[in-house]
């Protein structure tokens, strides 16, 4: 069985692909500031998503969406502002999180939740 971080960075390797196949183009995987990340920052049509990547095995402590807290998502937001302070060449942004059920003998499920806000 793979470890904690080990699950992460598959699940995120998952994500970059369905993005990928989807056109987007992956900017940065795993951008950090502080102590605070991005999971993936993609462009596509001149907007620039802000991702975050939830993933679960299991379905028994509920979906993986639903452990995107309210907290979660303001440290989103402060390494989102810090990331485009770096970079002001990007007007339009729109956050999306991605979860990913991969449960043991099945196809990983997608469910894309886009422009998200507080």
């Amino acid at each position: 069985m793979e470890t904690h971080n080990q699950f992460g960075k598959s699940t995120e390797l998952l994500a970059a692909t369905y993005f990928k196949q989807k056109g987007f183009e992956i900017l940065f995987s795993n951008w950090r500031h502080s102590h605070y990340e991005i999971d993936l920052i993609a462009l596509k049509n001149n907007r620039l998503h802000i991702i975050e990547v939830k993933g679960r095995r299991s379905k028994r402590f509920g979906h993986p969406e639903e452990n995107v807290t309210t907290k979660k998502f303001k440290n989103l937001l402060n390494a989102a502002d810090e990331f485009l302070y770096q970079n002001p060449q990007y007007k339009h942004v729109q956050y999306d999180i991605l979860a990913i059920s991969i449960l043991k003998n099945e196809e990983p499920e997608y469910l894309l939740i886009e422009d998200v806000y507080l």
